[in-house]
């Protein structure tokens, strides 16, 4: 059956390295996996928002 020089090359290096696996998880858990914001948090963060100007480099 044949597989690919990248299937071999990932194999290879999670064969060499086991704690791959663990570290991916590891950051998407610090970077995507977010609690879900408290409703009185969002409330605070949309009355403290500035609204932008409609073309924000005018010196006007």
């Amino acid at each position: 059956m044949y597989e690919s020089d990248i299937t071999l090359f990932i194999r290879d290096l999670k064969a060499a390295n086991p704690q791959i696996d663990a570290d991916q998880r590891k950051g998407r858990a610090m970077w995507w996996d977010k609690k879900p914001l408290d409703v009185t948090e969002r409330a605070e963060q949309e009355a403290a928002r500035v609204p932008q100007k409609a073309y924000p480099y005018s010196t006007k």
